[in-house]
């Protein structure tokens, strides 16, 4: 009985844990992250906005500076491009912000960066379909503390980083009737005030931004798939000779 009990809690458990990921998912269905990972222009463009506005409260504590490099970036760029007059370019990305203050200002510390783009898969999409929707659906919501709200992270505690250059804008909603109840259906936005960027630069260049996610979380994923695309076509061929061999080997033997 006693196991039974436990069991039968667990399962409660567990509907809860998965209703309470369901909820905190939310938001609209992701848009597909455009593919920049071998475009080292996006990818330094893409560092270069990370660096001047994501570096400012959140860390990428497993990257180093001088990985950079790989990218196509020199030392002296990244020192006068890329870092603080503090920082040395063996040292890692972090920021200075007191976790006090941080919680006081967000409700929670920000995250780490540096794995955000592997951590978010989730089933609408990968890591980078999510970041690339929810760095576009930013919108003014004066109910909110920080003034904004996303349509992709729901009641998002964090402001929108990149306004000056997307502007402001607010969604456009249409009610319609599903299953006998009245739900509202994302059509569009409203331009409340144009931002630096057009919406297609805008686009592009929170593509760059998250391809340069991408690569920070794994910078050794293009040389992964060059080397088993090699490794494939050396099985095929092996494959080949070994079937001929063994053609060989046992022709006189009836």
């Amino acid at each position: 009985m006693k196991n039974l009990k436990k069991l039968a809690l667990g399962f409660v458990m567990a509907l809860g844990l998965v209703a309470g990921v369901h909820a905190a998912g939310g938001g609209i269905a992701w848009d597909k992250a455009p593919n920049k990972t071998n475009d080292l222009a996006a990818l330094q463009n893409g560092a270069k906005i990370f660096a001047n506005y994501c570096l400012n409260c959140h860390s990428a504590a497993f990257m180093r500076y001088n990985r950079l490099k790989d990218i196509g970036l020199t030392d002296q760029q990244i020192k006068d491009n890329l870092m603080f007059s503090t920082d040395r370019v063996g040292d890692t990305m972090k920021v200075n912000m007191d976790p006090v203050q941080a919680k006081e200002w967000f409700g929670k510390n920000p995250p780490d960066l540096t794995l955000m783009a592997r951590s978010r898969s989730g089933p609408n999409g990968s890591g980078a379909d999510y970041l690339y929707t929810y760095l576009r659906t930013y919108h003014r919501d004066e109910t909110k503390p920080t003034g904004w709200n996303n349509l992709a992270y729901p009641n998002v505690g964090m402001p929108n980083p990149l306004w000056e250059l997307q502007g402001e804008r607010e969604p456009l909603f249409e009610e319609i009737q599903e299953r006998g109840k009245t739900v509202q259906v994302f059509k569009g936005w409203n331009v409340v005030k144009p931002g630096t960027m057009t919406p297609l630069e805008y686009d592009q260049t929170i593509g760059d931004l998250v391809a340069y996610m991408q690569w920070m979380a794994e910078p050794g994923q293009n040389d992964r798939v060059k080397i088993g695309v090699w490794v494939l076509i050396f099985l095929t061929f092996f494959t080949f000779i070994a079937w001929r061999l063994n053609a060989a080997y046992w022709k006189d033997i009836k």
